[in-house]
């Protein structure tokens, strides 16, 4: 009887371990919902992507770069007792 409850608790987990499998999958695969009134052009075409994969990461690359090369040309906070 103990070995029954136990078989019958295994497969309750793996049915709702399933569900879950199949929600996580299905949001993954549904497509972007798009919102009312906004345009599929960026109004910015600096900010438009790239054609691919490799030109999108080379661009965020270089925005990151240099976002860090401006934060490291920016003077460094004093302390008020040091001034």
């Amino acid at each position: 009887m103990r070995g029954l409850f136990g078989l019958v608790g295994l497969l309750v987990v793996l049915a709702v371990v399933a569900l879950l499998a199949k929600n996580q999958l299905s949001a993954v695969r549904a497509p972007a919902v798009a919102v009312p009134g906004a345009s599929a052009v960026p109004a910015d075409p600096a900010v438009a992507p790239a054609g691919n994969v490799r030109e999108q990461s080379r661009q965020m690359q270089d925005q990151v770069r240099q976002q860090m090369e401006g934060l490291m040309q920016q003077a460094r906070p004093m302390p008020d007792g040091e001034k």
